[in-house]
């Protein structure tokens, strides 16, 4: 099966014939990446269209055993969740907005503004700001107070994705089977959750050129959604540029941790 390539440029291009595994699930797939030096927003493509050929095989397996994912346009619960992007992911989101054309540009720059200052005035941004030093305990009491604000995702219109090419992987994953209401309801055992066999987001969180942390674990490394834009503006891609194969071969060794 082919999967869809890195973005098309001038440069050499390098097929990789590579295996995506998980708990029950093996799928042969080929892509082709730059060949020479390239950064992980180059491949961040690549990324995305693993994560949806997984969840596509995913859906085609929960179908065929007789049930249906419930997610549809126009459902937008989980979009006034915490929503966590990879930093490739934030700073691909800042250019990608900042190079629309006006107005576009500037009403989503807007409501990235006006979901600040719902959250300033629910005072929920506060702790928000501080998201990398939250301990896992921490994670889940600011899951619900910010749920809890009612604020929605600033690329939410209609209650569907504006910017659905563009969507987090971690959006692309979100699968459930029960009834869209229940999605209202933060933590409800009634929400029945896809388990997916390859965790996309978990994988490019982790997806560092050769880096560790210095207690020699692999550290998953994410942005608030809704800080996505100030904190890429505050953090540009200072990283040393890889051979494409390279950069592949780092990405499929985060998969598993």
């Amino acid at each position: 099966m082919d999967s869809p390539t890195a973005p098309s440029d001038q440069r050499a291009l390098a097929r990789a014939d590579f295996t995506l595994q998980g708990p029950g699930f093996s799928l042969q797939l080929q892509a082709t990446v730059p060949a020479g030096p390239a950064r992980q927003a180059d491949l961040l493509p690549l990324a995305r269209a693993l994560a949806d050929t997984v969840v596509a095989q995913t859906s085609q397996a929960v179908e065929a055993a007789g049930q249906t994912i419930s997610c549809r346009a126009g459902c937008g619960a989980c979009c006034r969740s915490l929503v966590a992007i990879s930093e490739v992911e934030a700073r691909r989101l800042h250019a990608h907005i900042h190079a629309l054309p006006e107005p576009r540009r500037s009403t989503l720059l807007a409501r990235f503004d006006a979901a600040l200052g719902a959250l300033q005035s629910a005072d929920v941004l506060p702790a928000l700001q501080h998201w990398a030093a939250w301990s896992p305990a921490e994670y889940r009491r600011q899951l619900t107070a910010y749920f809890a604000a009612g604020v929605p995702c600033p690329l939410l219109e209609d209650e569907s994705c504006g910017l659905y090419a563009e969507r987090p992987i971690t959006c692309r994953e979100f699968l459930v089977t029960s009834p869209a209401r229940h999605c209202g309801e933060l933590g409800s055992p009634l929400v029945k959750r896809v388990e997916l066999p390859v965790q996309m987001f978990n994988a490019v969180a982790r997806w560092r050129p050769r880096a560790a942390d210095e207690s020699g674990g692999v550290q998953e490394r994410w942005v608030p959604l809704v800080l996505a834009l100030a904190w890429a503006a505050a953090h540009p891609d200072e990283s040393e540029p890889a051979p494409g194969p390279e950069l592949l071969q780092d990405l499929l060794g985060a998969i598993n941790g």
